[in-house]
């Protein structure tokens, strides 16, 4: 079984930069299509980015890089430039398979959630 820590939230001024961090226990963070969600009050969660088995990443914006390092299992999310509208709940998801799908419903592990306020 999959758990998910986040860790990295907090309160941004716009303009700022913030990295969040995902440890991951109970397996690899290697082999799988692992990938950052957010979800703001009122609105659905949505994809940010991904990045398969083999390392490639995809982002839904360019400010943002996303991140593995195996060895630590830890899964990061470098968000740059931040604006108000990225204020959300971030969260880090793992699937079984090794490539991606920017759909939330291929995720089959959840962490909590970190929150992210950009004023």
């Amino acid at each position: 079984h999959v758990q998910l820590v986040e860790s990295g939230g907090g309160s941004v001024q716009a303009g700022g930069s913030l990295r969040l961090s995902c440890a991951v226990s109970g397996s690899t963070s290697g082999g799988r299509c692992m990938g950052w969600f957010r979800q703001a009050p009122g609105k659905e969660r949505e994809r940010v980015a991904t990045i398969d088995g083999g390392a490639t990443a995809s982002v839904a914006d360019s400010r943002f890089r996303i991140s593995k390092d195996n060895a630590k299992r830890t899964l990061y999310l470098q968000m740059n430039s931040l604006k108000p509208e990225d204020t959300a709940m971030y969260y880090c998801a793992a699937a079984t398979n090794y490539y991606c799908s920017s759909s939330a419903f291929y995720f089959d592990y959840w962490g909590q959630g970190t929150q992210v306020t950009v004023s």
